[in-house]
């Protein structure tokens, strides 16, 4: 298996774990699949969620920053929601469960990139302008999954639904995608018109 999945922060998992073992927290999710589940759940596949922002034309590399940490809340079968969380000033806190498309995509998208030869770290990549979310696929498998920006020949595989014009679950390299997203964000700007 080429993906190498960084180890999320303990007082992440705990959080997790935390809210799990809560029947406030499950019962009040608005996720029905953890309320009818039956047997037990796991967090699984911890993945960094970044969010990119500052894209701009011109070719500078957008800014990237950790939202949190995602994982996969899986019953003995298969992933049916998942939770995410975010840093406090008191350190890592659950934030929420939630299921959707989003769910079934990343499980796709992460079994897409196990058949790939290269080893890479996933990370998940969201860039909120465009309420798009991806699996990033990031070149140098031993980096500190909390922080960097992507790289040129990194990949990022878009999630179902993709934004219209980008085809879900086909692997790209950033310098490849990176300039459709920048012509989705700024097309008056790049054709010299007034914004």
């Amino acid at each position: 298996m080429p993906l190498h999945v960084p180890p999320a922060p303990a007082p992440a998992l705990r959080s997790v774990l935390a809210a799990l073992g809560s029947p406030t927290a499950v019962r009040e999710a608005r996720t029905p699949a953890l309320r009818s589940t039956e047997g037990p759940l796991t967090p699984e596949l911890p993945l960094p969620l970044h969010v990119l922002d500052g894209i701009t034309p011109g070719g500078r590399t957008p800014r990237t920053h950790l939202a949190g940490w995602r994982f996969l809340i899986s019953d003995p079968e298969h992933p049916v929601a998942a939770a995410d969380t975010r840093l406090t000033p008191d350190g890592w806190a659950f934030s929420h469960f939630f299921e959707g498309p989003y769910i079934t995509s990343t499980q796709r998208a992460l079994r897409q990139a196990e058949q790939l030869t290269t080893h890479y770290q996933p990370r998940l990549l969201s860039i909120p302008e465009l309420y798009m979310l991806t699996l990033w696929l990031h070149a140098d498998a031993s980096a500190d999954g909390a922080s960097g920006t992507p790289a040129p020949h990194d990949l990022l595989v878009p999630l179902a639904p993709a934004p219209p014009g980008i085809c879900a679950h086909r692997p790209l390299r950033v310098s490849e995608l990176l300039p459709v997203l920048t012509l989705r964000l700024a097309p008056a700007r790049l054709l010299g018109q007034p914004v």
